[in-house]
């Protein structure tokens, strides 16, 4: 039985990554800085345990990661949670850059057999479509000079120190996760009640996107597939419009809706600087992770949106 520590394993992905990863027989130790430890993961089992971690102090303890095979880091503070003030900037950019730090200085400094270590990263490395990539950004565009770009490459480079350590790297850049258990989804769904389906500024902006449940197998794809390494984007193969992402859930949802285009002004007054990543349009290719080998359950918004009902 192989050993998992995970991070940031107590927030929305790292609940169903943990509960999943238990149902296939691997044991998981989730290092949490919480008093609440398994909250919202399963704890009646016996091959999963948690430990404290203090990602600003550097601590970890030796005796568990001497346990563990893998790691698969998700820490970091959530990126729409809040409006953005410069604090809450500060606490995004740092919480992900301290916890690949943390790992980094950890795995330099106690005696371990970890092989593979597994970094969440994210497509706001990417701007604004501009036609470069009229096949959807690859892994070798260049970050983007704004908040998200310049915070995402901290963050890749948080850990990329561990391959001189002979171990292996895999970063996932994650689009918009779709999961009834919250996030951008659950917020798409709230004018439903109410049968009003809100477009979001023009609605032609390209939203990147991935099934929850794609996101976690192919967190463990990256375990298991010792030829993968590097940069990878986890996203669905087939992007889809901000209208057409509201239509399809408002179709599957309600037999009777009304079309409610928010201006973008108002998008503006009401999230502030966080109303950009809202109105961009990013195009991001799932060409590489698809040609290793990954086979997606939910190519399709339909199928995806579908799976929730």
């Amino acid at each position: 039985m192989e050993t998992i520590l995970i991070t940031g394993g107590t927030g929305l992905v790292g609940k169903s990554l943990t509960n999943f990863l238990l149902e296939k027989g691997y044991r998981v130790v989730v290092l949490t800085r919480t008093a609440s430890l398994g909250h919202g993961v399963s704890t009646q089992v016996s091959n999963l345990s948690f430990s404290f971690w203090d990602p600003v102090k550097k601590i970890i303890d030796p005796t568990v990661l001497a346990t563990a095979d893998h790691i698969i880091n998700l820490a970091g503070a959530g990126v729409a949670d809040k409006r953005w003030s410069a604090a809450r900037k500060r606490e995004i950019r740092n919480s992900r850059v301290m916890a690949g730090s943390c790992i980094v200085h950890a795995l330099q400094q106690c005696p371990n057999h970890v092989k593979t270590v597994v970094n969440a990263s994210a497509i706001g490395w990417y701007g604004p479509d501009a036609g470069v990539y009229p096949a959807g950004f690859t892994e070798e565009a260049p970050a983007y000079h704004d908040f998200l770009g310049s915070t995402c490459k901290d963050w890749e480079e948080s850990t990329a120190a561990v391959e001189n350590l002979g171990i292996r790297l895999v970063t996932l850049r994650i689009g918009i996760v779709l999961t009834p258990a919250g996030g951008a989804l659950r917020e798409f769904l709230k004018p439903l009640r109410w049968g009003i389906a809100t477009v979001l500024g023009s609605g032609k902006q390209q939203i990147s996107w991935i099934h929850i449940d794609d996101l976690i197998s192919l967190f463990e794809f990256a375990i298991k597939n010792t030829a993968l390494k590097g940069v990878y984007n986890a996203v669905a193969p087939q992007p889809v419009s901000n209208r057409e992402l509201i239509h399809t859930l408002a179709t599957i949802r309600r037999n009777y809706f009304i079309l409610f285009r928010v201006p973008s002004f108002l998008l503006q007054l009401m999230l502030g600087e966080m109303s950009v990543e809202v109105l961009k349009s990013t195009t991001v290719s799932a060409k590489k992770i698809g040609g290793a080998g990954f086979q997606f359950r939910y190519p399709a918004i339909y199928q995806a949106v579908s799976s929730f009902h």
